[in-house]
C-alpha cells in the first residue's frame, strides 16, 4: 500500500514556500562543520564563519547583563528572599524583577498569560513607545508575540482570503514575507527598491505596481515597509516616510511597518522614526490609517533571538476587526513569558540615575559602535573587489553587495542548475567556510546578482572574513573571466 503522506499529497502552499536564510547553503555549511569536527584539517579552512542570519549571540555577542539579571530573578523568585542576592545582582535589577512579578498573576512565569500579553508589561511597552515617539500609545493596542515573525503571520492570516488578495512587498525583501504570503495563499506584489539611490523607495514605483496588480484582478490589501532595511541596510528619510503614509491613506492600504532594527542605525546623518510617529505628526489619527508596527527582542543591541520576544502595535482598526485579531491571538493561548518580560525591558531599559545605567550604557554602546565599525570594514572590502558594488550600511545588520558575474560563470551555474549568485555563494563556502545567502533568496531586479552578508561575526573575526572573501573572489573572477 502506498504511503498516505507523500510530497504530492502535501499542501501545495507549503511546497511553494521558501526561506533562504536557512536554505541549501546553510545545510551544506552544517555538513562541512560536522566534517571539520570529525576530521580536523580535512578542509581548506579551520572554521565555518556564519554570515547568513541575524543571530548575534550564536556568534559570541554577550547578552545585556541587566536584562538577564531581571529574567533570572523573575524565573526563580525564591532567590529574591535570600540574603546573598544583594552581592550577586544589582539593586535595580532586584527592584525591577519584584515590580514585574507583582504584575504577573500568581508571580508565575510558567503560567499562561492574557492572550495579548501581561497587562502590566503592555503598560510598560506603551509608555516606552510614547517616550520614543512623543505621541500617546494604548496598552490595549499591543499584542505580545513570540518574536515579530508570528505577528507577521497573524496579519497575513487576517488580510489574505485568496490569491486575489495581494501585499506590496519591497524587493529585495526578507523571505519571511514571501514565505508567509505563499503559506497563506495570497499574492506578493513586488515593488523594487532603487539600488542606484541607496535602495530608495519611490512612490511612483508603488503606484505603478499597484495599478499593475489591479489590472490582473488582484486587490492589494497592505504595504510592507522594512525600516531599517533587511537585506538592504538603508534607513528611510523622514520625507520619504511621510510620502509612504500619504500613499497608504489615499489608497486605503494597511501599512505593515517592520521596525525590528530600530536600534541599529550607524550613520550620524540618519535617525530612526517610527511610522506611527510620522503618521501622528502629519495629523493622522486612528480613523485615518490602519497601521501595524512590529518590534522584536532578537535584533537591536540585545540580540535575544532564542528568547522569542516581540510585539505588534495595532492601530486604526474597527472594534469588529480588533475582535478577530484578538481571536487569532488567543488560538495560540499566549506568547512565552520570558519574551514578554524582555520586550518590556527593551522598551524600558535602565535610565540615568539607576544603579545599572552606566554598565548598561557601556554594554549597549560597545555593541552598537562595534557593529558600525564592522559594517564600514565589510562595506569597504566589498567595494574594493573587482565587479562588486555595495551601498552604505546605514542600519540593520546586513550588507547586500551587487556582483557582476562573467558570462562563463553564469553558463557554469546554468549547467549546475543553480542561480548564478547561489553558484557563487556555494563555491565561496566550499573554498573558504564563509556562509552568505544568495540574493536570489531575497528576490532582486532580474538580471542582477547579489548576496547578503551579516555584520555579526565578532570584530576579531572580520579580518578573516575579508581576507578569505577577497582571495576567493580574485580566483573565481580569474577562473571565469570572459
Amino acid at each position: 500500500m502506498a504511503p498516505t503522506v507523500s510530497r504530492d499529497t502535501l499542501n501545495p502552499k507549503v511546497l511553494q514556500c521558501e526561506y533562504a536564510v536557512r536554505g541549501e547553503i546553510v545545510t551544506i555549511a552544517q555538513r562541512l562543520q560536522d566534517e571539520l569536527k570529525a576530521k580536523p584539517g580535512s578542509l581548506p579552512f579551520d572554521e565555518i564563519l556564519y554570515c547568513n542570519i541575524g543571530n548575534p549571540q550564536s556568534l559570541g555577542q554577550r547578552p545585556i547583563t541587566f536584562f538577564r539579571e531581571v529574567l533570572a530573578l523573575c524565573d526563580h523568585p525564591a532567590i529574591l528572599d535570600k540574603k546573598e542576592i544583594q552581592g550577586l545582582f544589582s539593586a535595580d535589577a532586584i527592584q525591577r524583577a519584584r515590580q514585574i512579578l507583582d504584575q504577573i498573576p500568581g508571580k508565575a512565569t510558567g503560567a499562561y498569560s492574557h492572550s495579548q500579553g501581561i497587562k502590566g508589561l503592555r503598560d510598560t511597552i506603551a509608555a516606552g513607545i510614547e517616550a520614543r515617539d512623543g505621541f500617546p500609545a494604548n496598552p490595549n493596542d499591543i499584542f505580545l508575540t513570540d518574536g515579530a515573525s508570528p505577528a507577521v503571520h497573524m496579519m497575513m492570516q487576517l488580510l489574505i482570503s485568496s490569491e486575489k488578495d495581494g501585499l506590496l512587498c519591497p524587493i529585495p525583501q526578507y523571505p519571511l514575507y514571501s514565505a508567509s504570503i505563499a503559506l497563506h495563499g495570497g499574492s506578493l506584489v513586488p515593488y523594487y527598491l532603487d539600488e542606484a539611490t541607496g535602495w530608495g523607495l519611490e512612490i511612483s514605483e508603488l503606484k505603478k505596481q499597484l495599478e499593475d496588480a489591479k489590472s490582473k484582478g488582484i486587490t492589494v490589501r497592505a504595504l510592507v515597509v522594512i525600516n531599517p532595511g533587511n537585506p538592504t541596510g538603508q534607513v528611510l528619510a523622514e520625507e520619504n516616510q511621510r510620502a509612504i503614509v500619504e500613499f497608504c491613506k489615499q489608497e486605503g492600504l494597511v501599512l505593515l511597518a517592520d521596525e525590528v532594527y530600530q536600534q541599529n542605525v550607524y550613520v550620524p546623518e540618519k535617525k530612526f522614526h517610527s511610522f506611527k510617529k510620522i503618521s501622528r505628526s502629519m495629523g493622522y489619527g486612528e480613523e485615518d490609517i490602519c497601521l501595524v508596527s512590529f518590534q522584536s527582542v532578537s535584533k537591536g543591541y540585545y540580540g535575544e533571538c532564542g528568547k522569542r520576544g516581540g510585539y505588534m502595535e495595532v492601530t486604526g482598526f474597527s472594534p469588529e476587526v480588533r475582535e478577530q485579531i484578538y481571536k487569532v491571538a488567543s488560538v495560540n493561548l499566549c506568547s512565552n513569558i520570558s519574551g514578554q518580560i524582555l520586550a518590556s525591558l527593551v522598551m524600558n531599559p535602565p535610565k540615568v540615575g539607576d544603579g545599572s545605567y552606566e554598565s548598561y550604557s557601556a554594554e549597549k554602546d560597545g555593541i552598537l559602535s562595534s557593529l558600525a565599525r564592522r559594517a564600514k570594514t565589510l562595506e569597504q572590502a566589498f567595494n574594493s573587489l573587482e565587479g562588486v558594488t555595495c551601498n552604505k550600511a546605514e542600519g540593520a545588520m546586513y550588507l547586500f553587495p551587487c556582483i557582476r558575474l562573467p558570462q562563463k560563470a553564469i553558463k557554469a551555474a546554468e549547467a549546475a542548475k543553480k542561480a548564478p549568485d547561489a553558484f557563487y555563494c556555494q563555491r565561496l563556502l566550499n573554498a573558504t567556510g564563509v556562509v552568505v545567502v544568495p540574493g536570489s533568496g531575497f528576490r532582486q531586479v532580474p538580471g542582477t546578482w547579489h548576496f547578503r552578508c551579516t555584520i555579526l561575526p565578532q570584530e576579531d573575526k572580520i579580518p578573516a572574513v575579508v581576507s578569505r572573501l577577497t582571495e576567493f573572489h580574485k580566483s573565481f573572477t580569474n577562473e571565469f573571466r570572459d
